[in-house]
């Protein structure tokens, strides 16, 4: 929708995401936060099932640590595509989800 508020300024900060809104409002959503709520299919399909105690973690996971972007990138105007450093890439995050995903900074 045309009212719905847009990100105008993407930034990196400390251990997250800063956007400024066109709506003149600015949020935070943290990489790990961002991460966890992929809404890829398999991530989705990954948090309906219970969790499992003796799941052990590729080598790949274990490498990247912490959960950081590797890369961003737009997807038209309405959505962003984020490559983490675990190797997954497949998340396209819509803009009212990245929202609904940050939390309001004051100020």
């Amino acid at each position: 929708m045309a009212d719905e508020p847009r990100p105008v300024s993407l930034k990196r900060e400390g251990d997250g995401l800063k956007i400024e809104w066109s709506d003149g409002s600015a949020t935070f959503a943290a990489w790990r936060h961002l991460r966890a709520n992929c809404p890829c299919a398999s991530c989705g399909e990954e948090r309906t099932k219970p969790p499992d105690p003796f799941r052990i973690l590729s080598p790949q996971e274990v490498a990247a640590g912490a959960p950081a972007p590797v890369a961003m990138r737009p997807v038209g105007h309405y959505a962003y595509q984020i490559t983490w450093n675990d190797g997954h890439d497949t998340g396209i995050y819509p803009v009212s989800r990245l929202r609904e995903l940050s939390s309001p900074l004051s100020g």
